[in-house]
């Protein structure tokens, strides 16, 4: 099992998830953060650092968005890692905007 980055980071790209993650198994993406589900050990460290609550344990990711792990599987091995914060994305179609 693993934790999936869905929707929410979608254009907005946090980064406060990445700093806590004790395996760097983060991907940095054009839009969106990725997750290695071959890295990812299920501490659960980065899901209440995410300020627009886009990781989910794959058991509990909402239906809309059951794609994201099969998405993040893909993407994650051709993306660079990311282990430091950076500054967020907030794009235009950042609906998840860090209150």
């Amino acid at each position: 099992m693993t934790h999936v980055v869905a929707a929410p980071c979608f254009d907005c790209k946090y980064t406060d998830c990445v700093v806590v993650c004790p395996v760097e198994c983060f991907y940095q993406g054009d839009q969106v953060l990725y997750i290695d589900p071959d890295e990812c050990i299920d501490c659960e460290a980065c899901v209440p650092e995410c300020p627009v609550e886009a990781i989910f344990h794959e058991d509990d990711l909402p239906e809309q968005w059951k794609e994201y792990t099969q998405l993040n599987a893909e993407m994650a091995p051709q993306s660079p890692v990311i282990t430091d914060k950076h500054e967020a994305k907030e794009g235009e179609q950042c609906v998840g905007r860090k209150k």
